[in-house]
C-alpha cells in the first residue's frame, strides 16, 4: 500500500493544523527547492529524516533486452536517497 499526494496533502493539513490549499502549497514550495537544489548540484539535508544527492552517472554500454543488440547510453544524472537514523529506526522497530 502506498500514499499518494492527495493522501499525503491531507494528512500534512490534518497533523499540522493547516488547510488543505495550504499543505498543497507547502508540498509544492517543498517539491520546487528540492528539484532545484538538484539542479544546481546540491545536497538537500533533512535531518534525521533523509539525504538527497544528486549522482552523475558515467557513460555505460547497454543491450536491448528484445533484440540483444549493443547500444550506447550517454552519462548523465542520478538521484540517490539516503535514510536518516529516525527514518531508519522508525522502520527497524515493527
Amino acid at each position: 500500500m502506498s500514499v499518494n499526494r492527495t493522501e499525503l496533502v491531507a494528512q500534512i493539513a490534518e497533523r499540522a493544523q493547516l488547510s488543505k490549499v495550504q499543505a498543497e502549497q507547502a508540498l509544492a514550495a517543498f517539491q520546487t527547492i528540492l528539484i532545484d537544489s538538484l539542479k544546481a548540484g546540491e545536497t538537500v539535508k533533512v535531518t534525521g529524516l533523509f539525504s538527497v544527492d544528486r549522482v552523475e552517472r558515467a557513460a555505460r554500454t547497454g543491450r536491448n533486452p528484445r533484440t540483444g543488440e549493443e547500444l550506447h547510453i550517454p552519462a548523465g544524472y542520478g538521484v540517490k536517497i539516503t535514510p536518516g537514523s529516525t527514518l531508519k529506526k522508525a522502520v527497524s522497530n515493527k
